[in-house]
């Protein structure tokens, strides 16, 4: 099978492409490269014979077409966002111009493209979405593929917007779409304005470790490798028109799991106090969900997937890997914003 995959040299899209071609796949990997893409993400799966890159914008109709008429996929797995949420408090334009202008040139150029194939039933068009559109939980309770939209912030808005543009084109048009919904991915190759590592850079810096708030907001976090795992899985076994909430099974509050973080690394690079003397609280951004928790018995009773990464295990990979490769870390750090505060426009 061939994969187009958008935003494939980003955090989540380039695990699924090194994850994809490691399967057997082919993939063709779609980029505009903006700030927060690394074609290094993808260096392990780039001399494969079924890889190929296209430096592109999804919000150009005429390059999506003619990247689609010249490698035919048979499936494509729609990554390409913009998913910083303080960014998107700074500045929502740019939001809105990729995630729903740019999710609609592509269901577009999709549709087309399927459409003059006949409209085979088996090509998938696959919508990677976050719990975000969601809105926020409270003490108790889960998302489930049934909970309603409540979008809080420009970011999440903008994401649910594309989510309902790709279910109206099921609707009207046929395309043959899945639709999946995930909790707070991390793991290796992500960009350092998120919060796992901008605590690691922060902590090995000597920099004061900033906690939005009193540290209480509450998200289930799920590694990036058993993410990639279930969106192929996704893939080629769900049905068109269904969806599917993914989630780590793993809710801690931030501060919890920032004092984790510290502690893997007082234990991985000592120094003479603990990394948690950093921790410095500041002010909250704007509009700041309390908490997210996803319920995955879809998922785990249709499919069979279910999380292999727990928090211990998944976050002493992570730091491991960041301690290991702070070459590629330190090429981030004079990239647009990286390592100052954002989000804080009232």
């Amino acid at each position: 099978m061939k994969l187009l995959v958008t935003g494939g040299a980003g955090f989540i899209g380039s695990a699924v492409v090194r994850r994809a071609i490691a399967q057997g796949f082919s993939v063709v990997n779609v980029d505009s490269l903006t700030y927060a893409a690394c074609l290094d993400n993808v260096a392990s799966a780039s001399d494969a014979p079924g890889y190929a890159f296209e430096q592109a914008d999804i919000r150009d109709g005429e390059a999506m077409a003619r990247v689609l008429r010249t490698h035919k996929p048979d499936a494509i797995m729609h990554l390409a966002a913009e998913s910083h949420v303080d960014r998107s408090i700074d500045g929502p334009a740019a939001f809105i111009e990729t995630n729903v202008t740019g999710t609609y040139v592509l269901l577009e150029a999709a549709r087309a493209y399927w459409t003059e194939a006949g409209k085979p039933t088996d090509f998938r068009f696959h919508h990677i979405s976050t719990d975000e559109v969601f809105g926020s939980l409270g003490e108790t309770g889960f998302f489930t593929e049934e909970s309603p939209y409540k979008p809080n912030s420009p970011y999440s808005a903008s994401k649910a917007s594309s989510d309902h543009l790709v279910r109206a084109w099921q609707e009207t048009y046929g395309l043959p779409v899945v639709l999946t919904n995930c909790s707070n991915n991390y793991g290796p190759y992500q960009f350092p304005e998120k919060l796992i590592p901008v605590v690691i850079l922060k902590a090995l810096s000597g920099q004061p470790i900033p906690i939005y708030g009193k540290g209480d907001n509450i998200r289930d976090w799920l590694h990036v490798e058993d993410h990639a795992e279930a969106l192929l899985l996704v893939l080629e076994k769900a049905a068109a028109g269904s969806c599917y909430n993914i989630g780590g099974e793993n809710e801690m509050t931030n501060l919890d799991l920032v004092k984790m973080l510290c502690g893997i690394l007082d234990r991985l690079r000592p120094m003479e106090s603990s990394y948690a003397e950093q921790i410095t609280f500041v002010m909250d951004r704007p509009g700041h969900d309390q908490r997210y928790a996803i319920d995955p018995t879809r998922i785990v009773e249709d499919l069979g997937w279910r999380p292999k990464h727990t928090p211990k295990t998944g976050l002493e990979q992570t730091v491991q890997w960041y301690l290991d490769n702070e070459s590629w870390l330190n090429a981030l750090l004079a990239r647009d914003g990286v390592g100052e505060r954002l989000g804080v426009d009232r």
